[in-house]
């Protein structure tokens, strides 16, 4: 077959593969390195974990208490990662490095059949050279698996509103829109690209397929089918919460409908910032493709003019998304990602034009300089001195003469960087900045992840721990993180969770609880503790307390009954 390729067929095809041979070098680099890493990490993996261990896939669990916050897709791909492979430290990051390396072949393959197999290459690079994307690539968040799925809807959704008609493919994208939403309450964006669509077919926009009139039953049946995914889950887990006579699965349902969905979008309670925010993040986090927006604005202009349904349509989407979060008071900086595709499929056929502008090759230079030399000052001040940044990066990461290595990665990968830009110029500027990237997430996941990982999983605080236990003693869990009772095992003794430090209501409940515990044999039973003023009663200074270091910026501790002598107890219900 590859004897009746032309040329050119047979040099995008090999451009093809370097290309996502570089990605999947990119993305994966690191993987099996580490384990899972705060703020999110441990929880989505405890709760896998607890899912293998129970049986119980609808209800999540963190330790013995129920897990409302997010819906249980990406828990449950987890735990099949798992169970799989065998290992959680090999399995953890394999949903979010499948969903990266999705995400780029969807936006490749949509671009090459709406423009060529070159534009298709520059859409899916345009996604790749944005660090916020492949940040979250690399780590085991909801948000790689949730833009995965997005993109397979808007790539659903495209084949049949602009490639097609193709109905298949419309539910195809309908139902990853449902699984969307199953995975994270704003799954269903990619219908929001219908509203645009109806209004561009009705004023006669190029490039719409030819769908015709009449159609409503399979127009309903996609849109079916978006519920049908939803469903799948919906319907056992409402039925068992409103019937197996259990009220914490009655709460569950009450919160994971309310709560975190309508609640949380009107009235969030963390991370509020203004309006302007996401124009911020794509400014800095999306370059060096954001760069090229100056360069876009006259092609986009002249697209509209044109009526060209092909530009606007993902690019329209992709406004749509930066709008709707926008509107909430709460923000973050990944919320946006799934508008990253819809902006590199907009911008695809004009990028290979854009790259060949003295102009933009100058912009893209100066990124790459500017961060190739704040990368390598930084890392030759902490190797030559102790610059302030360095000392409380090595304090906060427990880190010791080891930080050298972080040092010397900083510093390669900002040589790199300036080496790269002085001999290649402005000409060369777009692989200087290719070059600078790949030498930066190579050092963060071959250098940063085994460095902080013992600090940042606490492995190291557990084992501590546990060897300091003498024989026949036996470890509980109090004032707890999830990467605690992961890296202890599922059966150690927990308490209660308190995921809000100033609680002090939920810190007396489950202090209440762990003296109850250690009073039942005091010379057996020891607590792994944070040193923290909502738990008062404990005497931090006594001599049964052993000091175990830091771990996550956190001091921790084993507490014997001595120290608990001021405590009242009250049994775990």
């Amino acid at each position: 077959m590859s004897d009746l390729l032309t040329p050119r067929q047979r040099r995008d095809r090999l451009e093809m593969w370097w290309f996502f041979g570089l990605a999947f070098v990119v993305i994966a680099a690191g993987f099996g390195l580490r384990d899972p890493w705060p703020a999110d990490e441990p929880r989505f993996v405890l709760v896998a974990q607890q899912m293998i261990d129970s049986g119980d896939w609808w209800f999540p669990r963190r330790g013995h208490e129920l897990y409302p916050d997010k819906p249980p897709l990406f828990m449950w791909l987890l735990a099949l990662s798992s169970l799989a492979v065998g290992s959680v430290r090999w399995s953890f990051l394999l949903p979010s490095l499948i969903a990266g390396m999705s995400t780029l072949w969807l936006t490749y393959d949509l671009a090459r059949r709406l423009w060529s197999p070159r534009a298709g290459l520059w859409a899916a690079a345009a996604v790749l050279v944005v660090p916020a994307f492949v940040y979250q690539a690399k780590r085991a968040q909801i948000d790689p698996v949730l833009i995965g799925l997005t993109t397979l809807a808007l790539y659903g959704m495209l084949r049949h509103l602009l490639l097609g008609p193709s109905w298949r493919w419309f539910g195809v994208g309908a139902f990853a829109a449902g699984l969307g939403v199953v995975a994270k309450g704003v799954g269903f964006l990619p219908l929001l690209m219908l509203l645009p669509f109806a209004l561009m077919r009705w004023k006669g926009w190029s490039g719409i397929a030819p769908l015709g009139s009449g159609n409503g039953w399979r127009w309903a049946g996609g849109i079916g089918l978006f519920f049908a995914a939803i469903l799948l889950w919906f319907v056992p887990m409402v039925l068992m919460a409103l019937f197996d006579g259990d009220p914490s699965h009655r709460a569950y349902l009450d919160n994971i409908l309310f709560r975190q969905t309508a609640t949380r979008y009107v009235d969030p309670w963390h991370h509020h910032e203004p309006v302007w925010y996401f124009l911020e993040v794509m400014a800095l986090f999306w370059a060096p493709f954001s760069i090229a927006f100056a360069w876009l604005i006259n092609p986009w202009r002249a697209a509209f003019l044109a009526r060209d349904a092909r530009v606007w349509l993902p690019l329209a989407w992709a406004i749509l998304v930066i709008a709707f979060f926008s509107g909430s008071p709460g923000k973050r900086d990944m919320y946006i990602l799934p508008a990253l595709p819809g902006f590199a499929l907009a911008a695809a056929p004009y990028l290979q034009a854009i790259s060949e502008r003295r102009g933009f090759r100058r912009a893209v230079l100066a990124f790459c300089v500017l961060l190739s030399g704040v990368l390598f000052a930084g890392g030759l001040a902490a190797l030559l001195a102790e610059p302030k940044f360095a000392l409380r990066i090595v304090s906060e990461r427990g880190l010791g003469a080891e930080a050298v290595w972080l040092w010397a990665m900083l510093v390669t990968v900002g040589a790199v960087g300036l080496g790269a830009a002085a001999m290649l110029r402005v000409r060369g500027a777009l692989a200087a900045c290719a070059s600078l990237l790949v030498a930066l997430w190579l050092g963060w996941g071959f250098v940063v992840h085994p460095l902080l990982d013992e600090e940042n999983s606490a492995r190291g605080i557990v084992k501590r721990a546990q060897e300091a236990l003498v024989p026949g003693q036996q470890l509980g869990l109090l004032a707890w993180k999830e990467q605690h009772l992961l890296q202890a095992g599922l059966s150690m003794p927990e308490f209660g969770f308190c995921p809000d430090d100033s609680d002090a209501a939920c810190h007396g409940r489950q202090t209440a609880r762990a003296v109850a515990w250690v009073r039942e044999q005091p010379e057996q039973r020891v607590l792994l503790a944070r040193d923290l003023p909502g738990y008062g009663c404990i005497d931090f200074s006594s001599s049964d307390v052993v000091p175990l270091g830091t771990a996550n910026r956190r001091v921790f501790v084993l507490v014997g009954a001595a120290a608990l002598s001021r405590c009242e107890a009250t049994k775990a219900p």
